[in-house]
């Protein structure tokens, strides 16, 4: 590893020299230079990890010096020197960006501390511009796959979303890459460098959930041996990410509501308050103006985390999307195998209703991956139920006659609530007949479905199915 790099400008050579003395048996590698237009050479060629610079110097100055460097590269610290101590230049160099401001009079100690610190902030600075670099690769707008219609304009939308500090609520069915956009939202923000927090509102009891996102003194309940920070102390500064809100018990609710009104927190069992800086998005599959209006969720919190809505297509209603997703997860199953899908295996993709979205897609990719013999991915590598599944019409009804008789009681509703109607009736049938398959195992029933098992759980009991 390289030592770092300095370099020290002063028109007084005996300055230099001093200076570059003490760096060097300090660690740092040392260029010098006795007049700025040196100086501004060395600055474009060599690249320094910092620059200490006398203030006043003939011709080009340490001000111009300063502005120059901070052109070239904008985190880099400049600390400034001069024998004329003054309020007035120390406020004009900080204004014009310098690191630090030193006095000739300065001792050996505080020359040493004042690089140390300048390296310590190039090296963090770096370090959130390597880790936004990261973020954005692996959950840049790039990473979210589609080009249909709909989720074009919900990429404009998520776009201009992330760059406010506006709280967001992510709307979409299970699997349609809820917590994919939540991520995207917090590595395209200000605050990608900050953590990002996830919580999963629904799979804790109510005690456990307030502890887990409050955090917790020792003693304040049984098993409570130590003190320990909450999920939403963790996000400080960063995203905190509530899925499935809706699941929020009520008495958590409100006090979440004030914490977010009030930007402070406090633990369970503790009695001081702690100032916390989260910006929230949040996630569900349920209508939350229903749930509002059956008493089901404050309505104070809604507008609260409801300042930007990001709506999510499922996945049946994206053209052109499915295609897109199975050639994406066939190169991240395939390995090195170069798959392909033969076209009966793609016609088969197109014409399934997709009730799992996304995650039912990747789920089955995967299986088939695992099952194909040779080069291609063959229509008898899928799933029964998806080779059985009828062609659906535009609307996302399923297109057999059996259904004519619903189709001509439902003629007469709007198209979004006749769609609604259809889509319960396809997700309850879909539930009831994997069920079947599974001998009423709900586990394997999730896992064929490519959900997880409190969701399938949760809509067994929704469609109160047995």
């Amino acid at each position: 590893m390289t030592n770092p790099r300095v370099l020290i400008v002063d028109d007084e050579s005996d300055m230099v020299e001093n200076c570059a003395r003490i760096l060097g048996r300090a660690g740092y590698d040392c260029l010098t230079a006795t007049d700025g237009n040196r100086a501004l050479r060395l600055l474009e060629s060599d690249r320094p990890d910092v620059v200490l610079t006398d203030l006043k110097m003939p011709g080009v100055g340490g001000m111009e010096l300063l502005r120059h460097a901070r052109e070239l590269d904008p985190d880099l610290p400049v600390i400034v020197i001069t024998g004329f101590a003054s309020i007035e230049s120390a406020v004009a160099t900080v204004k014009e960006g310098a690191f630090d401001y030193l006095p000739k009079t300065f001792s050996i100690s505080q020359l040493e501390v004042a690089v140390d610190r300048a390296l310590r902030q190039r090296r963090l600075t770096l370090e959130n511009r390597n880790l936004r670099g990261q973020l954005q690769e692996t959950f840049g707008l790039d990473q979210l796959i589609g080009r249909s219609p709909l989720m074009t304009r919900v990429f404009e939308l998520l776009k201009k979303a992330a760059r406010s500090e506006a709280n967001i609520l992510v709307l979409g069915e299970s699997g349609t890459g809820k917590e994919l956009v939540a991520r995207a939202v917090h590595a395209n923000s200000p605050r990608a460098g900050q953590a990002f927090v996830p919580v999963d509102c629904a799979s804790l009891p109510e005690n456990l959930l307030e502890s887990e996102l409050f955090g917790h003194e020792k003693g304040a309940f049984t098993g409570a041996v130590r003190s320990k920070p909450g999920l939403i102390e963790l996000a400080h500064r960063g995203t905190l990410f509530l899925d499935e809100i809706a699941e929020l018990p009520l008495g958590l609710q409100g006090k979440l509501l004030r914490a977010l009104q009030e930007r402070q927190i406090r633990r369970v069992g503790g009695t001081s308050m702690i100032n916390v800086d989260v910006r929230v998005v949040s996630a569900t599959n349920r209508d939350l103006r229903e749930a509002v209006t059956k008493g089901q969720f404050r309505e104070e919190l809604y507008y609260r985390v409801n300042v930007i809505a990001i709506q999510l297509p499922p996945l049946r209603e994206r053209v052109g999307d499915i295609k897109l997703f199975a050639h994406a997860f066939l190169k991240k199953y395939g390995g090195d195998r170069n798959l392909a899908f033969d076209d009966d295996a793609l016609a088969a993709f197109e014409a399934y209703a997709w009730p799992g979205n996304v995650r039912e897609l990747q789920n089955i990719v995967e299986r088939a991956c695992a099952l194909a013999d040779g080069p291609t991915v063959k229509r008898r590598d899928l799933p029964d139920y998806v080779l059985e599944g009828e062609p659906l019409r535009v609307d996302g009804a399923r297109g057999t006659p059996a259904h004519d008789s619903q189709i001509a009681a439902t003629s007469g509703l709007p198209l979004p609530e006749a769609r609604e109607r259809w889509m319960k009736e396809l997700e309850s049938s879909y539930l009831r007949d994997l069920l079947e398959r599974h001998g009423g195992n709900v586990s394997a029933a999730a896992k064929a479905a490519g959900i997880d098992r409190k969701t399938f759980h949760r809509l067994v009991t929704k469609y109160q199915l047995r």
